[in-house]
């Protein structure tokens, strides 16, 4: 269905209301417009005057009940299923007998 609106922030609002974020678009010729809608929608991937873009450089998951919590694809998928740890090993040999 269509909605009719009368400002970029009703829509946005609009928008926003639902308990999903996964993906939005944005079709416009104002890229300005198009900046500040798409900084003010709380979507996980927000695309313009396209839809279903993606690359599996780029990480791809939703806000609110759209998703995990996390985002696949990417390094950050890789940093969240990695433990990282620092090893700090003195190799001289002044620590003989130790």
């Amino acid at each position: 269905s269509v909605i009719g609106v009368n400002s970029l922030a009703e829509a946005v609002s609009l928008a926003n209301q639902t308990e999903y974020g996964l993906a939005a678009s944005i079709f416009t010729a104002d890229g300005s417009r198009a900046l500040r809608a798409a900084r003010a929608l709380k979507a996980g991937t927000v695309t313009v005057n396209s839809y279903g873009e993606g690359d599996a450089a780029t990480p791809f998951g939703g806000y609110k009940q759209s998703g995990f919590g996390g985002r696949d694809k990417s390094l950050h998928a890789h940093n969240q299923y990695t433990q990282t740890k620092t090893l700090w090993i003195d190799l001289s040999s002044s620590h003989e007998g130790f």
